[in-house]
């Protein structure tokens, strides 16, 4: 498995413990709150227009909702890994890590990380 790194931006969702694992393994990761972006009610398509402005993966819990717009948008954005709530934000951050590891590239694809592993859509 490559050592692929990745720039991501978090969603509101996602838990500061999971953003500073995914620091510590090297990533790049920046938050809606860090932006000033945070608590404004954005509509997903707003923070996936902001992951592309910044051409960062947009890093979720709302599986459905960005499942939904990876199919509509036809998979042009700069990449979205929706993740399953996990009440061990280090292994989550690991399996995140895995996926994006396992990646090609993340432009325009759907990851989908689950306690089972990570699937690309």
């Amino acid at each position: 498995m490559t050592n692929r790194l990745a720039e991501i931006l978090a969603n509101e969702n996602v838990s500061l413990r999971l953003v500073d694992h995914l620091r510590s393994l090297g990533h790049d990761v920046v938050t809606m709150h860090e932006l000033g972006l945070a608590n404004q009610r954005l509509p997903d398509e707003a923070v996936l227009f902001e992951g592309g402005l910044l051409g960062r993966a947009v890093l979720t819990m709302n599986r459905a909702d960005f499942s939904q717009l990876h199919r509509t948008s036809s998979g042009i954005h700069s990449g979205i890994v929706t993740c399953t709530v996990d009440p061990d934000p280090v292994a989550l951050a690991e399996r995140v890590h895995d996926a994006i590891a396992a990646t090609i590239q993340l432009q325009g694809q759907l990851i989908r990380v689950e306690k089972g592993g990570h699937y690309i859509v």
